[in-house]
């Protein structure tokens, strides 16, 4: 009855959502509160809800600050130059700019954190998909591909994980997977291309300098929604796409804006390298790391008080959706693992793996960590239930290492669950509905996680 429920109540979110029936943060509390009265335990509501808080609270707080820190860098110009130069380099193309998304995720993603990665990425794009009025949800369903494959970088978390969790060492797991991340990677390329082409075929190409020329009249977000845009070829802007909310939390490439610091450039340029630096180094917790950043920063590019509360309120929307969005979710966490749903349908997965198929665990691993890892959260998966996958594998003669290798290719999928903290940094900051998002990349993500485990069975790694 758990494992009926549990596939009952994700189901019923993700239908509601991507439907546009409730907003997230009502779904992801609301269903499941009332799942969990249906489970015979709402007694305990409580309780696992202060849990699932209690374990995401960190994750809340460095997002949070975060967002004000690299918002306060958005306003002050740290990233105008970057955006510039990606905007010449992609000639105001909307392929190249699909393609550069990819490559730009893809290589902030080293950096191990997808929170990170996102802002970073919408920071430099989201005013030039908003300018050409390109599909916002092409840029984070190909930014959360490429991040997700990136994800199983030994410091990303996936891959320590299944090591530590089959005692082996990650290095094992990692290094021979790389040609086939390397496949799932220039298949996001391949996929942003293709989806760059479609982009092209339905606005065309503005030249360049008429895309400069308008950024110099109109600040990219908010005042500069009237302007008109005239395109090389092309169908009529926009054709087909929902509205969407425009504020003044990005600024783009304005070079006239109050809170530009150009003379503060070289030290807010110094301040966020010491600052991703010290994240991958673990000097400190990522929470504090933010926490600090932020009011260093804050301080030093605003020191009047007006200033600084003039940019807390910029933020704070953003702030608060995704935030709010964390705590919501901690509720849909906090009642599937507290009632044993989770548990429960993991059983019920691997226990209906077909006898025949256990010479096959490794492969029969992949399919299932898609998805897994998309409806429980990593620590779920990888201590909970890759050791029973293991175990029967190892049973017919399946080493643990091939286990372990074949279980992170389902993170492309898994970095936009509704359970990952960082996929609301994604939408929150691209103003995107998560339900908009989810009908778009989902099957796109689970091709690149298909295409990760093809490319390792058809290399002999799994």
């Amino acid at each position: 009855m758990l494992t009926i429920l549990g596939f009952a109540m994700i189901a019923t979110f993700l239908v509601l959502i991507m439907l546009k029936k409730m907003s997230p943060i009502a779904a992801l509390v609301l269903i499941p509160a009332l799942f969990c009265v249906f489970v015979g335990k709402g007694a305990k509501l409580g309780d696992y809800v202060i849990d699932g808080v209690t374990g995401l609270a960190p994750t809340a707080a460095m997002l949070m600050f975060a967002i004000v820190y690299f918002g306060v860098m958005i306003d002050v110009g740290l990233f105008d130059p970057v955006v510039r130069g990606i905007l010449r380099f992609c000639k105001a193309d909307p392929l190249r700019i699909v393609v550069g998304t990819a490559v730009l995720a893809g290589i902030v993603s080293l950096d191990g954190d997808g929170s990170t990665t996102f802002m970073i990425t919408v920071s430099a794009m989201y005013p030039l998909y908003k300018r050409l009025k390109m599909s916002l949800v092409v840029m984070t369903g190909v930014a959360a591909m490429a991040n997700g494959v990136m994800n199983t970088l030994p410091w990303g978390g996936p891959t320590a994980r299944a090591a530590t969790a089959l005692k082996l060492d990650a290095s094992d797991i990692f290094v021979p997977m790389i040609p086939a991340l390397a496949m799932g990677l220039l298949f996001v390329f391949a996929l942003a291309y293709v989806l760059g082409r479609r982009e092209r075929k339905r606005l065309g190409v503005l030249t360049l300098d008429e895309v400069l020329v308008e950024e110099t009249e109109t600040v990219l977000v908010g005042a500069g929604a009237g302007k008109g845009v005239t395109r090389a070829g092309g169908s009529g802007p926009g054709a087909g796409l929902p509205d969407e909310p425009e504020g003044e939390g990005f600024q783009g490439l304005d070079p006239d804006r109050p809170t530009l610091r150009p003379r503060l450039y070289w030290f807010n340029a110094l301040l966020t390298v010491a600052l991703l630096t010290a994240m991958i180094m673990e000097w400190l917790p990522i929470p504090v790391l933010f926490l600090l950043g932020a009011a260093l920063a804050l301080t030093i590019n605003f020191p009047h008080m007006p200033d600084q509360k003039a940019r807390i309120a910029a933020h704070a929307e953003n702030v608060l959706n995704v935030s709010g969005m964390v705590f919501a979710a901690a509720v849909f966490t906090g009642v599937l693992q507290g009632t044993g749903m989770v548990d429960h349908m993991a059983k019920w997965l691997v226990d209906n793996v077909p006898d025949g198929m256990g010479p096959h665990m490794a492969l029969v691993t992949g399919v299932l960590s898609i998805p897994l890892t998309y409806f429980m959260s990593n620590d779920g998966f990888y201590f909970g239930v890759l050791p029973v996958l293991a175990e029967a594998g190892q049973a017919h003669g399946v080493s643990a290492v091939e286990i372990a290798r074949a279980s992170i290719v389902g993170q492309p999928l898994h970095m936009s669950s509704p359970l990952v903290p960082a996929v609301y940094v994604l939408v929150g900051m691209a103003k995107v509905e998560f339900g908009d998002h989810t009908r778009f990349v989902v099957k796109w993500a689970v091709l690149t996680s298909l295409v990760v485990l093809g490319a390792g069975v058809l290399f002999g790694i799994i």
